[in-house]
């Protein structure tokens, strides 16, 4: 018979799950949204404004491009750790057609969707204790990224009032000695905003004067509406190409979210540092993947147009929709595929004999009652918002928004 054995407190076996992972939420817009799933699969009519993923087929073309690959035996083998050679030089021709960057191929790392470049951007920049500026609201992920990479995050909220943009001010007011990165995305999620090309030089001018990093986001770079007046950091800010990260992919362009393809681009010692991580992480994307991302970015952008004709008329419906709301307050977003509206005027009421004082609260209540799922505030460093969605079809979007004005009226 096997003899019993404790485990004392202060044991290392005693701590199950390290820190670092144990410190790590999990993805609260994967999360609302694997509800909504959930419940759709028992019957339940939900409507689900909480995934960023654009509810078109990803087009033919790139379909039948990995079709294909799947055919050559090639592609049924490892690639470079760091992309197909042929997908860098496409991504490098894409960049410099799309926002004006001169980049070389090998400044290019292939990687398993944005969030895995993101990781690895911050795990070349970072080392323990650097602090990382994080303008508000922010995408869930960011902090998590940063923590990860054994840096801090220090949030810089922006509000409705300020269309959602930080100033130099406030970043300056929130610059350490430990300040190593800037973290700018444009246009945002989750709010939609998008930085003017006279806003982007003024920051981008502020990170030079101090010597820092910066990691911008673009997976959004073609869902700017209204004829916009932005661009590219590098490209505004050329004197920060040698301290500058890119971070793009063909998810949200493309409709290829489930395909998992994106990339960073950057100065060659943080790309070659990036790509070695990958080389014992991951090793590469999949090769069919890669094969078709070769056929999305090469490919003129006529179905995006399409998609983005799409989501522009969504826009100016659930914004006036979201405005038609007492106690919802709904700026336009310039950018992206979100509407962010403050629900503060809904909080510290009671519904059906319940008290809801928080945006958390009020995502809860919707869904239970109006079958309406959305991403609280909360999860983006914003209390008192909520995120919804507008990447899905147009009779669901206007059924969904009406149920919200029935709730709550």
């Amino acid at each position: 018979m096997a003899s019993e054995q404790t485990v004392s407190p202060g044991s290392p076996r005693s701590r199950r799950v390290s820190h670092r992972l144990g410190a790590i939420a999990e993805s609260a817009t994967l999360k609302v949204d694997a509800k909504a799933k959930a419940l759709k699969a028992e019957g339940r009519p939900v409507i689900g404004f909480g995934a960023g993923e654009p509810d078109f087929p990803t087009p033919d073309y790139i379909v039948e491009a990995a079709v294909e690959a799947c055919r050559q035996p090639a592609n049924h083998r490892y690639t470079p750790a760091g992309g197909l050679p042929e997908l860098k030089k496409a991504i490098a021709e894409k960049t410099r057609r799309d926002s004006g960057l001169e980049v070389d191929p090998s400044q290019v790392l292939v990687t398993n969707g944005g969030k895995q470049a993101i990781y690895a951007a911050f795990a070349a920049m970072l080392d323990p204790g650097d602090e990382v500026i994080v303008p508000a609201p922010y995408w869930t992920s960011y902090p998590e990224a940063i923590q990860l990479a054994g840096g801090v995050p220090v949030e810089v909220l922006a509000d409705e009032t300020q269309e959602y943009k930080v100033t130099v001010d406030q970043l300056e007011a929130a610059r350490t000695d430990r300040t190593k990165v800037l973290l700018f995305v444009s246009p945002s999620n989750p709010t939609g905003a998008v930085y003017s090309s006279d806003e982007i030089r003024a920051i981008g001018r502020w990170v030079e004067d101090n010597q820092l990093w910066v990691l911008t986001d673009e997976i959004y770079e073609h869902l700017v509406y209204d004829d916009a007046d932005t661009g590219s950091m590098p490209v505004l800010c050329p004197y920060l190409q040698d301290n500058c990260v890119v971070v793009n992919g063909v998810a949200k362009t493309y409709a290829m979210t489930g395909w998992r393809v994106g990339w960073m681009i950057g100065p060659p010692d943080l790309v070659k540092a990036a790509t070695n991580l990958q080389s014992h992480a991951t090793s590469n994307v999949a090769n069919v993947s890669q094969r078709a991302a070769l056929a999305a970015v090469s490919g003129d952008l006529a179905a995006v147009a399409e998609m983005k004709k799409a989501f522009d008329r969504r826009r100016h419906t659930i914004v006036a929709m979201l405005n038609e709301i007492d106690g919802v307050v709904c700026p336009m977003p310039g950018g992206a595929f979100y509407a962010y509206p403050s629900v503060k005027g809904l909080l510290g009421k009671e519904y059906d004999g319940r008290l809801i004082d928080s945006s958390a609260d009020l995502a809860e209540y919707i869904l239970e009652k109006a079958e309406v799922a959305a991403v609280p505030g909360e999860a983006f460093g914003s209390p008192g918002y909520l995120r919804l969605s507008y990447a899905l079809g147009d009779d669901d979007l206007v059924e969904g928004v009406t149920r919200l004005q029935k709730l709550f009226s």
